[in-house]
């Protein structure tokens, strides 16, 4: 009995702190953390950006997760496969926040819904080199279609 008195606390201060540092790999946390920071007017070059933190309201608790982004035509988007958590949480769009390094932004994500073949190349032709593994495996853009969907991100 007086073990168990020990590892409930004990379990308990795990899990927060699990939670607190989470995202980590493909297990989303709760708390995206950083300095919440004005949308610049231009991003700048984001091509050595490999991953960011994305935090969707998915009901009573926010998801935050780490993700991949490509900048287009000076607006940044994120891809997911159709079926995921949350790109079924922010369906056609909703706001969103980002981190970039030390920096929150609070967006909205826009579901593009034409013309995301070329948003879609140039996501998969950033990150194919650094990922080889995991970018052969990336479908044909004609076998990505319903697959995956693409989201514009956008001030408020």
């Amino acid at each position: 009995m007086k073990i168990i008195k020990i590892a409930i606390p004990v379990l308990a201060v795990l899990v927060a702190a699990f939670l607190w540092l989470a995202p980590i790999g493909p297990v989303p946390g709760l708390f995206i953390g950083g300095n919440a920071t004005t949308v610049p007017d231009s991003w700048g070059d984001t091509a050595s950006i490999h991953e960011i933190s994305l935090k969707v309201s998915t009901g009573v608790l926010p998801r935050v997760m780490i993700v991949w982004v490509v900048q287009v035509e000076g607006d940044l988007h994120v891809v997911g496969a159709s079926d995921g958590g949350w790109v079924s949480s922010l369906g056609q769009g909703g706001p969103v926040e980002i981190r970039v390094q030390d920096n929150t932004y609070a967006l909205k994500a826009n579901i593009v819904m034409d013309d995301w073949q070329p948003i879609l190349e140039a996501y998969q032709n950033k990150y194919r080199p650094d990922y080889p593994d995991i970018g052969n495996g990336f479908p044909s853009i004609e076998d990505a279609a319903g697959a995956f969907a693409v989201f514009r991100l956008s001030a408020r």
